[in-house]
């Protein structure tokens, strides 16, 4: 039987709060684990910096980890900007989910296990954990639901998170693996067709018949209606399942050496995420996005031949993808592809990391695609201007400039001047290195980062994807409607700067850069935005 409306909304609905989960066991855990909401509970309310001194903890840090639980509604947080200071307090619903953040012992203790196992197979020690986390899940973890409806919220909310991190990295591995290919998800098929150890793999695909995922005969699996659904949805568990080595050193992040995963040579893999699986995860998430960024590139390389950008320069290149993307885009849809001995397109990808420009080279050549690839720094537009110019006669403000999700990610420089004439309006959690920073100085650090690029931009523009937080109070408000809280827990623990849209648009314009209205879109289209689409110019 095939699945209503009603039936998807509430699929997509635990989804994210399977990403909620993701994010926040291991922070309540750790938390709980140091005494941390029990103070809250004793004290009812407590300033951020009184209380990383009491604790001993990395401030930054664990302001982004009592956010995370305000998003969830758990508290209550107080942002005064003009004073930097930020209180948390409790609420009705804090005791009740303090007291339940004990069951995560379990799905921790199997996320810090699984550090010493290989990303991709499922192996004997950590399963016998999951398969322990399966037992208790199917009983509620021995719950007696409340008739409290505030009660019975948390708890059920709990339960969720628990599902969420028990089954999000086996629907990751499985969706990498190839088990949602259509093979599978059209044919019944066995255990042992998919994994050698059958025995331990069917207790996994039993848990998920009891999730309603499969049907079973004797000892064949049949996906279900339900099941497609979160099959083909597999890539949006991917990007928050790739933090999960952020995640399992969160109590070394938050209460000791705030740098465990700071890894300064960009020639080396990154420590604090899965970045294979960071790509394959924006991949299929992303893809709604780029249908926005077609109708942009098609309506601009569609106008008069001698007002077009001479080509695209692509800052934070990865493995070229999106730069062929483009071009592809522009030679098979546009007028400027039916002309392009005439009125040659100019594509150059730039990298901060030396293996990126490499996959790139490499991706561009086997698609028989001419393009510059060169190193560059998304704060230092100036170097690559000068390397343009002068390795390949290329003016930088002669291209479009295209990035995505990018600028939120720059290494964090203090602002020369402090903001004036008004008090930030972010409600963000920003870090570097464990330190908590000034909200106001973030919005300055973005300020003089736009300001730097105006020059180069302001003709034919920056069309950029960008990521956005929200209010906590706003998310958790709208459980089931956001992947806010896993965006705000992924991105503060790893010290990446994602401000509200109102906000970052507001310093755009501050810039000289203005966002085109009748480009600008974000996704949602509500107040729950956490994605922008814009094309930046100058007025």
């Amino acid at each position: 039987m095939s699945l209503t409306k009603q039936d998807k909304a509430a699929l997509r609905a635990t989804i994210f709060r399977h990403l909620d989960g993701i994010a926040t066991a291991p922070t309540a855990y750790t938390l709980l684990e140091k005494g941390v909401l029990q103070h809250l509970l004793d004290h009812k309310t407590a300033d951020v910096t009184e209380l990383a001194s009491k604790f001993k903890a990395n401030e930054g840090y664990l302001n982004v980890a009592l956010r995370i639980l305000s998003s969830q509604g758990w508290l209550d947080a107080e942002v005064d900007n003009a004073t930097n200071k930020v209180n948390y307090s409790i609420n009705a619903r804090s005791a009740v989910a303090f007291e339940l953040c004990r069951l995560y012992k379990d799905v921790v203790t199997l996320l810090r296990l699984s550090g010493q196992f290989h990303r991709r197979k499922f192996e004997r020690a950590p399963f016998t954990v999951l398969e322990g986390i399966f037992k208790k899940y199917q009983e509620n973890y021995g719950i007696e639901f409340s008739s409290d409806p505030t009660t019975r919220s948390v708890q059920e909310q709990v339960l969720m998170h628990i599902e969420g991190i028990a089954i999000g990295p086996t629907i990751v591995s499985l969706g990498m693996g190839g088990m949602f290919h259509k093979y599978f998800m059209e044919a019944s098929f066995k255990a042992d067709e998919f994994h050698e150890d059958a025995e331990s793999f069917s207790k996994i695909l039993d848990f998920f018949v009891h999730l309603g995922w499969f049907e079973k005969k004797a000892q064949t699996y049949r996906f279900t209606e339900k099941g497609l659904f979160f099959a083909r949805r597999a890539s949006a568990y991917g990007v928050t399942v790739s933090y999960i080595p952020t995640f399992r050193n969160l109590e070394e992040l938050i209460f000791g050496n705030a740098e465990i995963l700071t890894n300064t040579k960009p020639e080396l893999p990154e420590l604090h995420v899965d970045r294979e699986m960071n790509v394959w995860g924006s991949g299929g998430a992303h893809m709604s996005y780029f249908k926005k960024i077609d109708e942009i590139i098609i309506e601009l390389f569609n106008g008069p031949l001698d007002e077009q950008p001479k080509g695209i320069v692509d800052m934070g290149c990865g493995n070229g993808a999106f730069l062929q993307h483009i071009f592809e885009v522009i030679s098979q849809r546009t007028l400027r592809g039916k002309m392009l001995e005439d009125y040659p397109l100019l594509l150059v990808g730039a990298d901060y990391n030396e293996v990126a420009l490499r996959v790139t080279r490499a991706n561009l050549s086997k698609a028989d695609i001419w393009a510059k690839v060169t190193w560059g720094d998304i704060g230092r537009p100036d170097l690559l201007a000068r390397d343009l110019s002068d390795n390949y006669g290329i003016a930088l403000e002669d291209l479009l400039n295209v990035r995505t999700f990018l600028d939120h990610n720059r290494p964090w420089e203090p602002p020369a001047d402090p903001l004036t004439g008004r008090v930030s309006q972010s409600t963000g959690a920003f870090c570097f290195r464990g330190k908590r920073l000034n909200n106001n100085d973030v919005e300055a650090g973005l300020l003089e980062h736009f300001r730097r690029w105006e020059p180069f931009v302001r003709r034919f523009g920056l069309l950029v994807i960008e990521l956005h937080t929200i209010s906590p109070k706003l998310a958790a408000a709208n459980f089931g409607l956001t992947s806010a809280t896993a965006y705000d827990a992924t991105h503060g623990f790893s010290d990446q700067y994602i401000l509200e849209v109102d906000v970052y648009n507001q310093i755009a314009a501050e810039a000289g850069l203005h966002p085109d209205l009748t480009h600008f879109c974000k996704f949602p289209q509500s107040d729950l935005a956490t994605v922008s689409i814009n094309l930046l110019k100058g007025s």
